[in-house]
């Protein structure tokens, strides 16, 4: 980060005393179009209420404060009147104002501010050249900073949303889109974008939320030690919500807005979408989708263990989805792109039986309903589902599965599962010279973070735990940096900037984006795609970031899920003093 000091001095009303402070400024990072500071206040007392008017060279085109109970209570042109919703008080102390900018052509310089009526009186400083975000001194001991890289992905989710954005949405690049995404009246705004692209593909948008939830539950303490746990939160909410809209009948569940084949021919920012409103497509009882049923069940399932203790009330509602979806899904078995046609781009090759077993198993775990555990006896034997799987992915949840049982019935059986998939991978997979698991060209740091996550929970059930975390640890340590460079965007030595994605590569408005300067842009994305995991390399460590490589240098939401959640177990590791 780079710092600007400065002295402020002005006064604060507190109980009728007056209070001095001083201050500094910090510009966190500096993207094409926007940049992001914080306004560092040391206060001397206790602050009940605050307000605060900053005053742009320009006018800008976009402001945002991400401060907890504040708000902006006025913004025209190029000034803007902050100050807390509610009160609440600050101090004594370091306190800042965490504000972010958008621009369109010149930079802002920010004149001047007054807080609390009184005029700082300082020259500001502008912003630095736009850059990615300086990286962090390397710790001793050669490892990451997990808990940076951690909140950068849950960032990359942020700018995969669809839909109306929050006022706290940090992607300043991003706006409202897809405003009438429907089916007759029923509602589909929201949600998430899959990869570079602008379809919403609900079968691995359920895997990726399910896995999200999943590393939120059991490693909380990493989110927290990050203080990314509100963060990651409202990312899965974001997904459950959309599916709760999703879900509007007991037999009902739209799994696809938008067709692959047309949208895979537009680029361009979703904002600016010229070809018309998209369809929507279904599972009914007439045209059932088992995976896809079971792996939203899943997602709203786990959901609640994520919100039972924060929200009560929203987790009773993702149970009761949960149920009712499982019950579809088990009842009315069919192959979900029977009745949605996304054959083409997420077949499932594995079939349905690891999706009931996937969302029974799921539902034990939230409910301790017995039920539900003879449910995934019954799947165990019909499917085979203790069979060794070649990976764990959105379409084959079998080593989920295991390692999930191992953890919340401590049975031997599978506990065996879950070890024979995990030595599979760390002694017979193919690895590239540098030690990478590939096990796939299709996004092969997906595939080996997937596989590093499975094996921290394996370890966590006491199988293994030195070996198969030095192994999840080596594999989330290729894509950081032991690999020779790093694989995701925005952290590290020489992070890719030219990702596969069509938002990020378009330049500044006015200026237009189409294929020809945005995917055709010979240099890197104008905007960075924070914290997105790319593709990955060749078998021989081969890679070349070349936006046009869509196998190596994609991005996509289930490719950050399990990576994130590795990030975090590797975080409670080294806070408890115990990683390899």
């Amino acid at each position: 980060m780079q710092h600007y000091l400065f002295v402020l001095i002005f006064v604060l009303l507190h109980g009728g005393q007056f209070v001095s402070a001083n201050g500094r400024l910090e510009y966190v990072r500096h993207n094409s179009g926007n940049y992001e500071a914080k306004l560092y206040l040391n206060l001397s007392q206790t602050v009940i209420n605050w307000e605060a008017r900053f005053t742009f060279e320009f006018d800008i085109d976009g402001f945002m404060i991400h401060n907890p109970g504040s708000q902006i209570r006025e913004q025209a042109g190029n000034v803007v009147v902050i100050g807390n919703a509610a009160q609440d008080q600050h101090g004594p102390g370091e306190w800042s104002i965490d504000f972010y900018v958008r621009y369109c052509c010149a930079m802002p310089q920010l004149e001047f501010a007054v807080y609390n009526g009184e005029d700082l009186n300082t020259d500001f400083i502008d912003p630095p050249p736009p850059t990615v975000r300086p990286t962090r001194p390397p710790l001793p001991d050669g490892d990451y900073h997990y808990e940076e890289v951690l909140g950068l992905s849950i960032e990359f989710y942020e700018a995969q949303r669809s839909g109306r954005l929050p006022e706290s949405n940090r992607i300043m690049y991003r706006g409202d889109s897809f405003l009438d995404d429907k089916d007759g009246d029923i509602d589909l705004v929201g949600g998430y974008f899959d990869a570079g692209d602008h379809v919403k593909f609900g079968f691995p948008f359920a895997y990726f939320t399910t896995v999200l939830n999943w590393g939120i539950v059991d490693y909380k303490q990493g989110y927290e030690s990050a203080g990314e746990l509100q963060n990651a939160l409202d990312a899965v909410k974001w997904s459950l919500d959309y599916f709760i809209k999703a879900h509007p009948s007991d037999f009902v569940f739209y799994g696809q807005t938008g067709d692959g084949g047309q949208d895979h021919g537009y680029w361009g920012r979703p904002e600016d979408w010229t070809l018309g409103a998209r369809n929507s497509y279904k599972i009914t009882q007439q045209q059932p989708g088992s995976e896809l049923a079971g792996e939203a069940a899943a997602a709203f399932a786990s959901g609640y263990l994520a919100f039972k203790d924060v929200n009560p009330t929203y987790a009773s509602t993702l149970l009761n989805h949960a149920t009712t979806l499982y019950d579809f899904a088990n009842q009315f078995r069919g192959t979900y792109t029977d009745a949605i046609p996304a054959g083409g781009f997420y077949n499932s090759w594995s079939g349905y039986g690891d999706e009931l077993g996937w969302a029974a198993a799921w539902l034990y775990r939230a409910t301790n309903v017995t039920r539900y555990l003879d449910d995934v006896a019954t799947h165990w034997q019909e499917f085979n589902l203790g069979e060794r799987p070649l990976e764990f992915s959105w379409d084959d949840k079998k080593a989920g599965l295991q390692v999930l049982l191992a953890r919340i019935t401590n049975n031997q059986m599978y506990k065996d599962s879950a070890e024979a998939f995990c030595d599979y991978i760390i002694n017979d997979v193919r690895r590239t010279p540098k030690g990478l698991v590939w096990l796939s060209e299709w996004g092969s740091l997906r595939h080996s973070s997937n596989v590093a996550f499975i094996c921290l929970q394996a370890a966590d059930v006491g199988i293994k735990p030195d070996v198969y975390r030095a192994f999840a640890k080596q594999q989330i340590n290729y894509a950081l940096g032991d690999g020779g460079r790093s694989f995701v965007v925005g952290f590290g030595v020489n992070p890719p900037k030219s990702p596969h994605h069509r938002s990020s590569s378009c330049p500044n408005r006015p200026s237009p984006c189409d294929y020809n300067n945005g995917m055709n842009n010979p240099g890197p994305n104008y905007q960075t795609l924070w914290g997105a995991l790319v593709g990955g390399p060749g078998p021989n460590d081969d890679y070349v970031d070349d936006r046009g490589d869509y196998i190596k240098n994609e991005v996509a939401t289930d490719y950050n899920a399990a990576f994130q959640g590795a990030l975090a177990a590797l975080q409670v590791l080294k806070d408890e003093g115990t990683l390899p």
